[in-house]
């Protein structure tokens, strides 16, 4: 009886570890349901410009004029959500959290694998990808970015996995991994060159796949604008006229938003670690601070072309920053004892054998945690304040677009379109253009121009309970008539 137990309990658990990435999914999309439903947050300016994208890629009218920026890999998305309607805006919402919240998990393995604990201390190597997944998801404005089911927090996911799987020697996956994060982000082209050129020399086997890969990326970057737009390099110029780009000293305003990210004992530890890997030659760590490093100089380098560098699109570098510091608290776990044997057998005094005691080491270990974990308790304190404020803001935007609808199905958005071009807050600009169906960037007024040259308008405005809608700037009969009755007001 007893041994029937036991090989059925043995049976399944070989069932389960065959399945484990399968289930892990599973549970991590249940896991990203749960959070979309609690949190009741709604997507930022970009994802709606990217749902707006499928939507009319599949009624034949995909124009990339405008803002967002173009970027292919929400777009593998969003098109075939598309054809659920309005569930596509559900659907993006759990992959983008799902795919973020995998970030933890990658994080967690790569600093596992990298501290490279022997199995009788395997709880170094645990602690280590613990660290290194806290400290992802405290990154500054990470969890708002993930919320709000931006691209940069899932790119962040394939960087941390392209690495997982490079550790792993699955270079196959790892490849379409960087494929992919390149898809979302310029900043990951040069670190797929130079996987691809590693590749070709060392798996041969590969090499038809990436070629295939290489030849589609600048197909899906500049193809389909060129056929959509202006332009096949209207991302980059774009980029060129943000808000958001630096005004002073390019190169130090970029490390400054960089060093904002994480806390400050994060890459202190993430420092130590580096230093430890030059002096060991441990060739693994530093190719991970290394990819740290690439990033930041490529960032720079778009930053005094004239790009924006805001923060959250150097996330990737933090993540790296972050798994490094994992890997410094599971070193100083195993280092400790050792340290403190070689220090005992060289000092020259006597009674220091106490230091070679692995109590001795345990405790010091200890104490360093427990420091470390003391220094990033203030910031992650101020940071949990800042994430449940900007979670109860979210929130009243939530229930704003909503408002927004209602306004919007009251009047009809044929008829807000047949009366003129709307006039809405920049903010919520993707956001109608979602409801109505149509184009972002035809929802854009240049109030000088409009001052020099007056076209019938449909002004949307939020007031203090809701939305108002009135038209302005009639010039003909026909307008007027096309506007009557577009008024509204959002009850009290």
């Amino acid at each position: 009886m007893a041994r029937g137990a036991s090989a059925s309990v043995r049976d399944w658990s070989g069932v389960l570890y065959r399945w484990r990435w399968v289930i892990g999914a599973v549970g991590v999309l249940v896991v990203a349901l749960a959070v979309v439903h609690w949190a009741r947050a709604r997507p930022g300016y970009d994802p709606y410009g990217w749902l707006v994208w499928g939507h009319l890629t599949i009624h034949g009218k995909l124009d990339t004029n405008g803002a967002p920026s173009w970027k292919p890999l929400p777009f593998l998305f969003t098109v075939p959500y598309a054809l659920t309607g309005v569930h596509a805006l559900t659907l993006w919402m759990v992959t983008a959290v799902a795919a973020s919240l995998a970030g933890v998990i990658f994080a967690w393995r790569v600093a596992f694998t990298l501290v490279d604990a022997p199995p009788e201390h395997r709880y170094a190597a645990y602690l280590a990808g613990l660290v290194a997944g806290l400290a992802l998801l405290g990154i500054d404005g990470y969890l708002h970015t993930i919320l709000s089911a931006e691209s940069d927090t899932i790119i962040t996911t394939l960087c941390l996995a392209a690495i997982d799987c490079m550790l792993q020697r699955r270079h196959r996956w790892a490849f379409w991994m960087w494929w992919l994060a390149a898809l979302g982000r310029p900043e990951v082209w040069p670190v797929l060159a130079l996987f691809v050129a590693w590749a070709w020399r060392s798996q041969p086997a590969m090499r038809r796949q990436m070629v295939a890969g290489v030849a589609l990326a600048p197909v899906l970057w500049f193809g389909i604008p060129a056929v959509t737009s202006k332009s096949a390099f209207t991302a980059g110029s774009l980029a060129e006229r943000s808000p958001r780009q630096l005004h002073g000293d390019k190169i130090t305003g970029t490390l400054d938003r960089f060093s904002g990210l994480d806390a400050v004992s994060v890459r202190l530890a993430a420092a130590l670690a580096v230093v430890r890997a030059l002096l060991r030659r441990d060739r693994l760590v530093v190719l991970v601070a290394g990819f740290t490093g690439l990033w930041l100089a490529i960032e720079v380098a778009f930053a005094l072309h004239g790009w924006p560098a805001v923060p959250r699109y150097m996330y990737e570098a933090a993540g790296t920053t972050c798994v490094l510091a994992g890997v410094f608290a599971g070193r100083v776990v195993l280092d400790a004892p050792r340290a403190l044997r070689w220090l005992a057998d060289r000092l020259p005094v006597r009674g220091t054998t106490w230091l070679a005691a692995p109590a001795t080491g345990g405790v010091v270990a200890a104490i360093v945690i427990v420091a470390f974990a003391a220094s990033v308790g203030h910031t992650a304190r101020h940071r949990l304040v800042d994430e449940r404020h900007d979670l109860a803001l979210q929130r009243e935007r939530t229930h704003q677009i909503a408002q927004l609808r209602q306004a919007i199905t009251a009047v009809s958005g044929a008829r807000v379109l047949a009366c003129g071009t709307p006039n809405i807050p920049i903010a919520f600009q993707s956001i109608l253009a979602w409801d109505l169906g149509t184009n972002t960037g035809e929802l854009y007024v240049s109030a000088r121009h409009e001052r020099e040259h007056p076209i019938p308008l449909e002004n949307i405005y939020p007031h203090s309970y809701g939305w108002q809608l009135f038209p302005s700037n009639w010039t003909t009969p026909a307008q007027r008539a096309a506007c009557r009755g577009l008024l509204y007001r959002t009850p009290a």
